[in-house]
């Protein structure tokens, strides 16, 4: 029997910057200002494989550093910008100067109501609801 696709927007293969187990800026104003990835929603791999997440991705995270409320809670993040560089359909490529997330609940919805920064156009294709809380879309 055939697999059902996701519903959503097809993922996008990219170039993966980040792993369970970096550290990563918010880049939203949830209170959380540093987390770090443990699991990457989605991800079917090898055994032992350390599982790779690029921009657009949601990532499982946890809070090392932000408000008392926050700090040791796991919840879902989107991954905005990734510091290695990535390959657009166009040809162009794109880098920017940090690795950030935005925090969201499990359906994507931020919980922040301001992203700081650019955030990659991958991600607010995927996640629509990111790009009414960025300021700047790259």
């Amino acid at each position: 029997m055939a697999k059902r696709k996701a519903a959503g927007t097809p993922r996008v293969r990219l170039s993966t910057g980040l792993q369970v187990g970096s550290y990563v800026k918010v880049a939203d104003n949830s209170g959380a200002r540093l987390v770090q990835i443990i699991a990457v929603k989605g991800y079917k791999g090898r055994l032992n494989r350390v599982p790779p997440a690029s921009v657009g991705d949601m990532v499982i995270v946890t809070v090392k550093k932000g408000t008392a409320q926050l700090r040791k809670q796991i919840m879902p993040a989107i991954v905005v910008r990734q510091a290695k560089p990535y390959r657009r359909e166009n040809g162009d490529w794109i880098q920017f100067e940090d690795n950030a997330v935005v925090i969201t609940n499990p359906a994507g919805d931020p919980r922040g109501n301001e992203a700081r920064g650019p955030v990659a156009r991958e991600a607010v294709s995927r996640w629509p609801r990111i790009g009414t809380i960025s300021s700047k879309v790259v």
